[in-house]
């Protein structure tokens, strides 16, 4: 029996840290980490796009986004942003798109609360002086891990945290993602005020082959628009202005 316990305890830890739902952490400061966006009538959804830009993918994306007319988020690594790659954050701005910060290791869950706010500060201030951008006070865990300290670290600075809608999300359990599978799954299970989570990047492979994630929003967008929704931007509804402004 002190064997189930301890086992059950233990689960219970990790899911706190790396569940793809709201769970016991977001108790420690209620609003901070947001997994679901205020419902409107006609009812809106939330595009986002995580681990880029990426110089092979995100072009064809945002191509995708222009001609459907259609707003995203997309959360941004760091350590991809240069001299070659700052144009495309830059378009973003320039046609309509939030952009945030997204941690590509899971060591800063380990950071103290001032550490980690110094490291999500100092990305938005790199952002700005590659790309003449600020990005929205709104960041994402890599994988969605997180803990306590990050959550009091963005109080610090008055960042959100943002998560996503349960299986809103492209990970399709050991197979590879594509379209036939990821479209009918997400237009079944949509409703106003959800978040989606796609890849236009790869933490760890900037050029990575994301044609799937073209492909899926593509048929996507039009498929939800003759439903009825629009489409927003996290950073609009909940008063997010950019960080340092």
């Amino acid at each position: 029996m002190l064997f189930i316990l301890i086992a059950i305890a233990a689960g219970v830890v990790v899911l706190a840290h790396t569940a793809p739902f709201p769970f016991l952490l977001e108790r420690i400061d209620p609003g901070r980490a947001v997994w679901h966006m205020p419902r409107t009538d006609p009812p809106t959804v939330y595009l986002t796009f995580d681990d880029g830009p990426n110089p092979s993918a995100t072009p064809a994306l945002l191509d995708v986004l222009k001609r459907e007319q259609a707003r995203a988020t997309f959360f941004v690594v760091d350590r991809h942003i240069d001299e070659s790659t700052a144009p495309l954050v830059r378009r973003m701005f320039d046609e309509g798109h939030a952009v945030a910060i997204h941690s590509y290791q899971r060591g800063l869950m380990r950071l103290g609360p001032s550490a980690f706010a110094a490291w999500v500060t100092a990305a938005a201030d790199r952002l700005l002086a590659l790309t003449g951008g600020r990005p929205c006070r709104a960041f994402r865990p890599h994988a969605g891990w997180r803990s306590a300290q990050m959550l009091m670290g963005l109080r610090q600075i008055d960042f959100k945290m943002i998560g996503w809608g349960w299986l809103l999300w492209d990970w399709n359990w050991y197979r590879p993602p594509s379209p036939d599978s990821l479209v009918p799954r997400l237009v079944g299970r949509v409703r106003s005020g959800d978040i989606i989570v796609m890849h236009d990047g790869h933490e760890a492979h900037q050029n990575a082959d994301r044609r799937y994630t073209i492909e899926t929003i593509s048929r996507l967008v039009p498929a939800l628009r003759a439903r009825g929704f629009s489409f927003g931007v996290i950073c609009d509804p909940i008063g997010f202005d950019r960080a340092g402004d």
